[in-house]
């Protein structure tokens, strides 16, 4: 995960999205890192300048996806830049509110598969700290 805003590392922002969100779990993780992605390649500004709609993770552990992407996008259901909807698979679009170019960010078919076949919270911390370690190409399908 890149810094998020020049000046945090990645380090004292997963700090913050664990503190925020309770624990460290892969679906966190997989938000965090959809968020900055989304910000990095949109080119926009966090917190006001980016909206994201998230479909498929409407209940835990999935909707766990939205503590790591409220962290590092900054969008947030106060300012109403972030919603939730139904779908049947786990899937984030995030619009440059300036531009309104978007980026359509979707979990990979065998990460889906892996998620699904976690045993526990264990196995999903080791998930957790793998997700971490990886790029966005092993996790993420992009679409513009």
């Amino acid at each position: 995960m890149k810094n998020l805003n020049g000046k945090t590392s990645a380090s004292r922002i997963l700090k913050t999205a664990v503190d925020f969100h309770g624990h460290l779990g892969p679906y966190l993780v997989l938000g965090l890192k959809m968020g900055d992605l989304a910000v990095e390649r949109l080119k926009c500004r966090r917190h006001f300048g980016v909206k994201a709609v998230v479909y498929g993770a409407l209940n835990r552990p999935k909707s766990c996806l939205i503590d790591g992407i409220q962290v590092s996008s900054g969008c947030t259901y106060g300012k109403g830049n972030i919603e939730k909807k139904p779908g049947r698979e786990i899937r984030a679009i995030f619009y440059n509110l300036r531009n309104r170019k978007k980026i359509i960010i979707r979990l990979k078919k065998d990460l889906v598969d892996r998620l699904e076949s976690l045993g526990g919270h264990k196995d999903s911390e080791a998930l957790a700290g793998e997700l971490l370690r990886a790029g966005p190409a092993e996790a993420f399908e992009l679409k513009p």
